[in-house]
């Protein structure tokens, strides 16, 4: 039998933690930051734990 893979774009994008949890990055912390605000980027700098239904989807993607 061959040997299932992982989604490769999901295993860039999202960690798993220790409990299970899905961990994502928040959007919008690439550039352009001479216009966004200090809280703002600080804000964004904190990873965000994705939403159950979509959660389930992206475990399946990493064969967890």
């Amino acid at each position: 039998m061959p040997k299932v893979k992982t989604h490769s774009g999901a295993s860039k994008r999202f960690k798993i933690t220790g409990t299970g949890k899905v961990m994502r990055e928040r959007a919008n912390r690439r550039h352009l930051f001479e216009y966004k605000s200090s809280r703002r980027t600080r804000r964004l700098a904190m990873e965000a734990e994705m939403v159950p239904g979509d959660a389930k989807r992206i475990k399946k993607m990493l064969k967890k």
